[in-house]
């Protein structure tokens, strides 16, 4: 018997190894169906009863089947489950719990059960959960699909759902920390210059409480500028270690989403005892530069103080006095360092646009909503002047503070961005030429030759070229070592103008006031903290993304209904057609091939190349405007449809 059963499992492995198999990630389908996308770009058939043993995303090996010249693949083995921990709905019926994740792409209703700790009757059907996936039928010893609910995120009716929904999936806190009331100042060993009588002022939004920065300038008699940068300064309250800063180095950002904030430090904190108010006295940490009259950088000094701030000012107040609009006005100590500050902003982004690199202004898009969330109004937010002095104010003082962690520790939190990584510089560099413009690798991947060639890309003002060249780009990351900041054009860039929402901007503070103190330099920080930095300020830019897309869809609803038409710019397109942001809103909406032509064979779209030919005739391409009808609009996966006007 024992002989036989090892025939038959040898007999079995010979099978599988003769038999033809393959390795990818599952892609589900609207109408049952499904498809193995392979790493090297191949694509199986996965029929209907498979796909009912296997979730999108799931990653498997299965045996593929051939029927004449078509293939399709039997999945077999589970190599990595697609859902683990995710957000769900309930579903009751007839005195059964199951849940449907919510995914775009997951139709499937999951069996489940309920966490020991929770309470069965408070989870109704339609209420959002966090749930695990704890059986999988490609698992061993599982015959089906099982969860269990770990959480109650919001209930059906709660007006909260977009953002309990948004910060539950990516795992982001609910509420501001609370870590206790009693906050005295630190005796750190520091001597504080009283700048109390400076009238330093800031300037933010109308609504903003946290307020990390004030500013005072002066015309040098010399010619060009003296600017003092008053930083608050939270790590004269909370010490390293304490539960306080424990938690924000978990939190590592404020995360900020329409209409709600949730702090990195406790709101005592961000918004009170270090936050910059006009005529409260604060503890800052402060730096005081030299602008040369063509807008390069002299010398700086870094030092702690006590700073009052004179004046709280709001952007477009400011824009609109400097341009000469509206009945606002500063008093007169404030309306002269404006007009310095202003002079000094256009010599430094002169001095960037040649040595440096300067961003392309964008709008923001600001959602106007009552208090149970219900979005009145979109606003478009330009860049203005007042944006820029402060945005040039803090990019100045930033890269001080990565030259002084650079000479006099060698390490810190710096923002690291190289334009192309290794392994994609060759691929941008054959695209380029492909384009007729032919450079050396070393443009691609040298600081100083890359600011030549984006200027230089950036005059034939291509909006095509430009999205393409980004497919090739890398992202901005955190280091523990000084490295080259390629979108800005700086060969080292240290945030520490934003401590009360940037736990890296504490990170900074703290060594910098141990060079102030002559105190030895601690280890750098680890690798885990650096990419834990990164991960985070993904996460909660994924986050504000949702919550935007999911408001947006609720307030373009009746504009879906009536099919409004409006401006937009294509942004991505893929196999299954473009994608486009509306520009009175900044809404993005999926345009798919079939609404571009009634018969879908004549659409050839080709992805890679960002170009869409319709009746063999070229129709669009990425960058390119266009008029949209908005046709749908999908609040089960936060998305909008449009279609072409023509």
């Amino acid at each position: 018997m024992l002989q036989n059963n090892a025939m038959l499992a040898q007999l079995k492995q010979q099978i599988r190894q003769t038999t033809p198999r393959a390795e990818g990630v599952i892609k589900a389908t609207d109408k049952g169906f499904g498809f193995l996308e392979t790493d090297d770009g191949e694509s199986y058939f996965v029929p209907p009863p498979a796909m009912k043993q296997v979730i999108h995303g799931d990653r498997v090996e299965g045996v593929i089947h051939e029927n004449g010249d078509k293939k399709s693949i039997e999945p077999e083995k589970l190599i990595e489950a697609g859902l683990d921990r995710f957000v769900a709905r309930v579903q009751k019926r007839e005195g059964r719990l199951s849940v449907v994740p919510d995914h775009p792409s997951i139709k499937n209703v999951i069996k489940a059960r309920i966490k020991n700790s929770l309470d069965e009757d408070t989870i109704a059907d339609g209420d959002w959960v966090v749930a695990r996936l704890v059986r999988h039928p490609l698992k061993a010893d599982d015959r089906a699909f099982f969860a269990q609910i770990d959480e109650l995120v919001a209930k059906s009716d709660d007006p909260a759902v977009p953002w309990r929904v948004t910060l539950a999936r990516h795992a982001l806190e609910q509420e501001c920390p609370d870590a206790g009331t009693d906050w005295p100042l630190i005796d750190e060993g520091l001597t504080r210059e009283d700048l109390t009588s400076t009238p330093f002022f800031t300037i933010d939004g109308e609504k903003t409480r946290d307020m990390d920065d004030a500013l005072h300038v002066a015309t040098r008699a010399e010619g060009g500028w003296r600017l003092s940068v008053a930083i608050a300064d939270p790590t004269a309250y909370v010490e390293e270690g304490h539960a306080a800063d424990l938690e924000a180095r978990t939190r590592a950002f404020t995360v900020y989403l329409p209409g709600q904030n949730v702090t990195m430090l406790p709101e005592q904190l961000a918004d009170d005892l270090c936050s910059l108010w006009e005529g409260k006295e604060r503890p800052a940490l402060a730096c005081t530069l030299d602008i040369n009259a063509d807008g390069s950088m002299g010398d700086y000094r870094f030092f702690a103080a006590n700073v009052k701030s004179h004046a709280k000012l709001v952007y477009d107040n400011v824009s609109d006095w400097i341009e000469g609009q509206g009945d606002w006005a500063p008093a007169d100590e404030i309306a002269e360092q404006l007009t310095a500050l202003r002079d000094l902003t256009e010599a430094r982004t002169a001095w960037r646009n040649e040595h440096a690199l300067v961003f392309k202004d964008r709008p923001d898009y600001v959602f106007d909503l009552d208090p149970a969330g219900n979005v009145l109004a979109v606003r478009t937010e330009e860049r203005r002047i007042a944006n820029r002095m402060i945005e040039e104010s803090m990019i100045v003082a930033n890269a001080c503070c990565a030259d002084f962690l650079a000479q006099h520790i060698g390490h810190g939190i710096f923002n690291v961005h190289r334009a192309f990584e290794p392994e994609k510089a060759e691929a941008a560099q054959e695209f380029l030429a492909g384009q007729e413009i032919v450079v050396e690798r070393e443009a691609l991947t040298e600081l100083a030759r890359y600011t030549e060639l984006k200027r230089a890309l950036e005059s034939r003002d291509d909006a095509w070229l430009d999205a393409r060249l980004r497919r090739f780009q890398g992202f901005t990351s955190m280091s523990a070592q000084p490295g080259p900041h390629f979108g800005l054009g700086l060969a080292a860039y240290a945030t520490w103008t934003s401590p009360i929402r940037k736990y890296g901007d504490m990170v900074n503070h703290r060594l910098i006031k141990r060079v102030l103190k002559g105190e030895q330099a601690p280890a750098e920080a680890t690798q885990q903290l650096t990419e834990q930095l990164t991960e985070r300020r993904r996460l909660n830019r994924m986050a504000e993304r949702d919550v935007k897309d999911w408001l947006y869809v609720r307030y373009l609803t009746p504009a879906a209904q009536n099919q409004d038409t409006f401006e937009a710019e294509i942004m991505a397109i893929n196999r299954g057609g473009m994608r486009v942001r509306l520009v009175e809103n900044g809404a993005t909406a999926f345009v798919p091939a079939p609404l571009m032509h009634s018969d879908r064979s004549k659409v050839v779209i080709d992805d890679k190349e960002g170009r869409i030919q319709i009746e063999g005739e070229e129709r669009y391409k990425l960058g390119d405007p266009l008029r949209v009808v908005l046709t749908e609009a999908r609040e089960e996966t936060r998305s909008l449809v449009a279609k072409p006007t023509d």
